[in-house]
Protein backbone atom coordinates (compact mmCIF):
# COMPACT_ATOMS: atom_id res chain seq x y z
CA UNK A 1 0.00 0.00 0.00
CA UNK A 2 1.11 3.56 -0.65
CA UNK A 3 1.75 5.60 2.50
CA UNK A 4 -1.15 7.84 3.46
CA UNK A 5 -0.80 11.50 4.38
CA UNK A 6 -3.71 13.79 5.19
CA UNK A 7 -3.85 17.23 3.52
CA UNK A 8 -5.81 19.66 5.67
CA UNK A 9 -7.06 23.22 5.33
CA UNK A 10 -8.65 25.58 7.86
CA UNK A 11 -11.96 26.83 6.49
CA UNK A 12 -15.09 28.72 7.49
CA UNK A 13 -13.11 31.67 8.79
CA UNK A 14 -14.90 34.18 6.57
CA UNK A 15 -11.67 35.58 5.12
CA UNK A 16 -11.88 34.13 1.61
CA UNK A 17 -14.73 33.80 -0.86
CA UNK A 18 -17.12 30.84 -0.91
CA UNK A 19 -15.98 29.82 -4.40
CA UNK A 20 -12.37 29.65 -3.19
CA UNK A 21 -13.43 27.52 -0.23
CA UNK A 22 -15.22 25.10 -2.53
CA UNK A 23 -12.16 24.93 -4.79
CA UNK A 24 -9.97 24.14 -1.78
CA UNK A 25 -12.36 21.36 -0.81
CA UNK A 26 -11.56 19.71 -4.12
CA UNK A 27 -7.86 19.54 -3.22
CA UNK A 28 -7.68 18.53 0.44
CA UNK A 29 -8.66 15.37 2.29
CA UNK A 30 -9.82 17.01 5.52
CA UNK A 31 -10.83 20.45 6.77
CA UNK A 32 -10.85 22.12 10.17
CA UNK A 33 -13.95 24.33 10.36
CA UNK A 34 -14.12 27.48 12.49
CA UNK A 35 -16.85 26.86 15.04
CA UNK A 36 -17.62 30.22 16.60
CA UNK A 37 -14.64 31.08 18.79
CA UNK A 38 -12.60 33.16 16.33
CA UNK A 39 -14.93 33.01 13.33
CA UNK A 40 -17.81 31.01 11.89
CA UNK A 41 -21.56 30.76 12.32
CA UNK A 42 -24.20 28.06 12.24
CA UNK A 43 -24.74 28.90 8.56
CA UNK A 44 -21.06 28.61 7.58
CA UNK A 45 -20.61 25.43 9.62
CA UNK A 46 -23.69 23.80 8.13
CA UNK A 47 -22.81 24.73 4.58
CA UNK A 48 -19.19 23.61 4.75
CA UNK A 49 -20.03 20.35 6.53
CA UNK A 50 -22.57 19.53 3.82
CA UNK A 51 -20.05 20.26 1.07
CA UNK A 52 -17.46 18.11 2.84
CA UNK A 53 -19.93 15.27 3.21
CA UNK A 54 -20.83 15.34 -0.45
CA UNK A 55 -17.16 15.28 -1.48
CA UNK A 56 -15.99 12.73 1.07
CA UNK A 57 -13.71 15.23 2.82
CA UNK A 58 -13.22 14.54 6.53
CA UNK A 59 -14.66 17.16 8.88
CA UNK A 60 -12.88 18.58 11.91
CA UNK A 61 -13.54 21.28 14.50
CA UNK A 62 -11.26 24.31 14.77
CA UNK A 63 -11.96 25.78 18.23
CA UNK A 64 -10.10 28.76 19.63
CA UNK A 65 -10.02 31.21 22.47
CA UNK A 66 -13.42 32.97 22.37
CA UNK A 67 -12.02 36.12 20.80
CA UNK A 68 -13.49 37.06 17.43
CA UNK A 69 -12.08 40.60 17.68
CA UNK A 70 -8.50 39.29 17.44
CA UNK A 71 -9.29 36.28 15.23
CA UNK A 72 -8.19 33.98 18.05
CA UNK A 73 -4.56 34.94 17.59
CA UNK A 74 -4.07 36.60 20.99
CA UNK A 75 -3.72 34.44 24.11
CA UNK A 76 -6.41 34.97 26.73
CA UNK A 77 -6.22 34.45 30.50
CA UNK A 78 -9.42 32.59 31.31
CA UNK A 79 -10.35 30.34 34.23
CA UNK A 80 -9.64 26.80 33.06
CA UNK A 81 -13.22 25.66 33.59
CA UNK A 82 -14.48 28.56 31.47
CA UNK A 83 -12.02 27.74 28.70
CA UNK A 84 -12.96 24.05 28.80
CA UNK A 85 -16.66 24.91 28.52
CA UNK A 86 -15.96 27.24 25.60
CA UNK A 87 -13.95 24.65 23.68
CA UNK A 88 -16.51 21.92 24.31
CA UNK A 89 -19.31 24.24 23.28
CA UNK A 90 -17.59 25.12 20.02
CA UNK A 91 -17.05 21.44 19.18
CA UNK A 92 -20.67 20.59 19.98
CA UNK A 93 -21.84 23.49 17.82
CA UNK A 94 -20.06 22.01 14.80
CA UNK A 95 -21.27 18.48 15.55
CA UNK A 96 -24.86 19.75 15.63
CA UNK A 97 -24.43 21.83 12.47
CA UNK A 98 -22.70 18.99 10.61
CA UNK A 99 -25.41 16.37 11.09
CA UNK A 100 -25.77 13.83 9.54
CA UNK A 101 -22.06 14.05 8.70
CA UNK A 102 -19.52 12.98 11.30
CA UNK A 103 -16.95 15.30 12.89
CA UNK A 104 -13.72 13.28 13.10
CA UNK A 105 -11.03 15.52 14.56
CA UNK A 106 -10.29 18.63 16.63
CA UNK A 107 -7.48 21.04 15.85
CA UNK A 108 -7.05 24.11 18.09
CA UNK A 109 -6.67 27.43 16.30
CA UNK A 110 -4.12 30.19 16.60
CA UNK A 111 -3.15 31.29 20.09
CA UNK A 112 -4.89 28.29 21.66
CA UNK A 113 -2.81 25.92 19.51
CA UNK A 114 0.41 27.65 20.54
CA UNK A 115 -0.59 27.99 24.21
CA UNK A 116 -1.08 24.23 24.39
CA UNK A 117 2.51 23.77 23.17
CA UNK A 118 3.93 25.50 26.25
CA UNK A 119 1.26 25.19 28.98
CA UNK A 120 0.37 21.67 30.18
CA UNK A 121 -2.79 23.02 31.84
CA UNK A 122 -4.08 24.32 28.50
CA UNK A 123 -3.24 21.04 26.80
CA UNK A 124 -5.14 19.19 29.54
CA UNK A 125 -8.16 21.46 29.18
CA UNK A 126 -8.31 20.78 25.44
CA UNK A 127 -8.13 17.04 26.07
CA UNK A 128 -10.86 17.18 28.71
CA UNK A 129 -13.12 19.24 26.48
CA UNK A 130 -12.75 16.79 23.61
CA UNK A 131 -13.30 13.75 25.81
CA UNK A 132 -16.43 15.28 27.30
CA UNK A 133 -17.91 15.60 23.82
CA UNK A 134 -16.65 12.49 21.97
CA UNK A 135 -13.81 10.23 23.10
CA UNK A 136 -13.28 9.05 19.51
CA UNK A 137 -12.23 12.49 18.25
CA UNK A 138 -8.69 12.69 16.91
CA UNK A 139 -6.71 15.56 18.45
CA UNK A 140 -4.29 17.33 16.13
CA UNK A 141 -1.16 19.00 17.49
CA UNK A 142 2.16 20.17 16.12
CA UNK A 143 4.57 17.34 15.37
CA UNK A 144 6.92 16.51 18.27
CA UNK A 145 5.09 18.91 20.59
CA UNK A 146 4.34 18.56 24.30
CA UNK A 147 0.54 18.18 23.91
CA UNK A 148 0.94 15.53 21.24
CA UNK A 149 3.09 13.44 23.56
CA UNK A 150 0.84 14.07 26.57
CA UNK A 151 -2.35 13.19 24.71
CA UNK A 152 -0.78 10.05 23.26
CA UNK A 153 0.40 8.95 26.71
CA UNK A 154 -3.12 9.50 27.99
CA UNK A 155 -4.41 7.08 25.36
CA UNK A 156 -6.16 9.64 23.16
CA UNK A 157 -6.26 9.43 19.39
CA UNK A 158 -3.80 11.96 17.98
CA UNK A 159 -2.25 13.11 14.71
CA UNK A 160 1.03 14.96 14.26
CA UNK A 161 0.76 18.09 12.11
CA UNK A 162 3.18 19.96 9.88
CA UNK A 163 2.66 23.06 7.75
CA UNK A 164 3.29 23.64 4.08
CA UNK A 165 2.88 27.41 4.22
CA UNK A 166 4.71 28.30 7.45
CA UNK A 167 8.43 28.69 8.04
CA UNK A 168 9.99 26.81 10.95
CA UNK A 169 12.61 27.91 13.44
CA UNK A 170 15.65 25.66 14.00
CA UNK A 171 14.11 24.30 17.24
CA UNK A 172 11.03 23.07 15.37
CA UNK A 173 8.65 25.82 16.46
CA UNK A 174 6.81 27.92 13.90
CA UNK A 175 8.28 31.31 13.06
CA UNK A 176 6.13 34.01 14.62
CA UNK A 177 3.73 35.76 12.28
CA UNK A 178 5.10 39.02 13.69
CA UNK A 179 8.45 38.30 12.00
CA UNK A 180 9.33 38.52 8.34
CA UNK A 181 9.34 35.29 6.39
CA UNK A 182 6.83 33.55 8.66
CA UNK A 183 4.58 32.69 5.71
CA UNK A 184 5.57 30.72 2.63
CA UNK A 185 3.54 32.36 -0.12
CA UNK A 186 5.34 30.89 -3.12
CA UNK A 187 3.37 27.79 -4.24
CA UNK A 188 6.45 25.90 -5.40
CA UNK A 189 8.33 26.60 -2.17
CA UNK A 190 5.36 25.37 -0.14
CA UNK A 191 5.08 22.31 -2.39
CA UNK A 192 8.77 21.51 -1.89
CA UNK A 193 8.43 21.79 1.88
CA UNK A 194 5.40 19.47 1.82
CA UNK A 195 7.24 17.02 -0.44
CA UNK A 196 10.24 16.90 1.91
CA UNK A 197 8.02 16.35 4.93
CA UNK A 198 6.17 13.56 3.13
CA UNK A 199 9.42 11.81 2.23
CA UNK A 200 10.96 12.23 5.67
CA UNK A 201 13.63 14.56 4.40
CA UNK A 202 14.86 17.68 6.27
CA UNK A 203 13.39 21.09 5.47
CA UNK A 204 15.17 24.42 5.60
CA UNK A 205 14.46 26.53 8.68
CA UNK A 206 14.68 30.28 9.19
CA UNK A 207 18.13 29.82 10.71
CA UNK A 208 19.33 27.75 7.79
CA UNK A 209 19.63 24.58 9.85
CA UNK A 210 17.82 21.59 8.27
CA UNK A 211 15.21 19.83 10.39
CA UNK A 212 13.16 16.69 9.80
CA UNK A 213 9.48 16.73 10.75
CA UNK A 214 7.50 13.50 11.11
CA UNK A 215 3.86 14.29 10.36
CA UNK A 216 0.62 12.52 9.54
CA UNK A 217 -1.26 15.60 8.37
CA UNK A 218 -0.05 18.69 6.49
CA UNK A 219 -1.92 21.98 6.80
CA UNK A 220 -2.48 24.88 4.43
CA UNK A 221 -4.03 28.03 5.91
CA UNK A 222 -6.89 29.34 3.81
CA UNK A 223 -5.99 32.94 4.75
CA UNK A 224 -2.42 32.64 3.45
CA UNK A 225 -2.22 34.82 0.31
CA UNK A 226 -2.59 32.60 -2.74
CA UNK A 227 -3.82 29.64 -0.66
CA UNK A 228 -5.65 28.06 -3.60
CA UNK A 229 -2.54 28.10 -5.81
CA UNK A 230 -0.51 26.78 -2.89
CA UNK A 231 -2.99 23.94 -2.34
CA UNK A 232 -2.87 22.96 -6.00
CA UNK A 233 0.93 22.84 -5.98
CA UNK A 234 1.07 20.95 -2.69
CA UNK A 235 -1.53 18.39 -3.80
CA UNK A 236 0.44 17.73 -7.00
CA UNK A 237 3.70 17.42 -5.07
CA UNK A 238 2.25 14.97 -2.57
CA UNK A 239 0.73 12.82 -5.28
CA UNK A 240 4.09 12.70 -7.03
CA UNK A 241 5.85 11.90 -3.75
Amino acid sequence: MKPALDLNCDLGEEVIGHDTELALLGLVTSVSIACGGHAGSVATMTDLARECGIRGVHIGAHPSFPDRANFGRVAMRLPLDVLEASIAGQIRALIDAAKPWRVRHVKPHGALYHAANTDPAIAEVIAMACQSVDADLVLIAQADSMPLKAWRTRGLKVAAEAFADRRYEPDGTLRSRALSGALIEDPQAAAEQARRIARGRPIETSGGHPRTIAAETICIHSDTPGSLEIARAVRTALEEA
